[in-house]
């Protein structure tokens, strides 16, 4: 079996007008954060899938969890590409991951 790393990026857009649309928000990020998602910034998460079979698993379980309104975004890209992320930061901040080694979070 080859394993080749995905890398899934979730881009989203929820309205917060309402308590309600709060409500949701705050339920589909805690959905992603127990999924094990990362924040990358503001409504981009990110998380690291074995191949493209396991990321398929991943987009369908958020498909099931998405918020009535608003706009959820998915990219798969290989871990490869994931690393070429170039950063342009005001000001060094060291809470940036941009080694190629692998994130494990405990």
């Amino acid at each position: 079996m080859s394993f080749r790393f995905m890398r899934i990026v979730v881009f989203f857009d929820l309205p917060s007008v309402s308590s309600k649309d709060l409500r949701e928000y705050r339920k589909f990020r805690k959905h992603l954060i127990s999924s094990g998602f990362i924040m990358l910034q503001e409504s981009v998460y990110s998380k690291i899938a074995l191949n493209a079979t396991s990321s398929k698993i991943i987009i369908d379980n958020l498909e099931k969890n998405k918020p009535y309104d608003g706009s959820i975004m998915v990219l798969q890209v290989t871990e490869n590409q994931f690393q070429n992320i170039v950063y342009l930061l005001g000001s060094k901040n060291e809470k940036y991951v941009d080694s190629s080694e692998r994130v494990v979070i405990l």
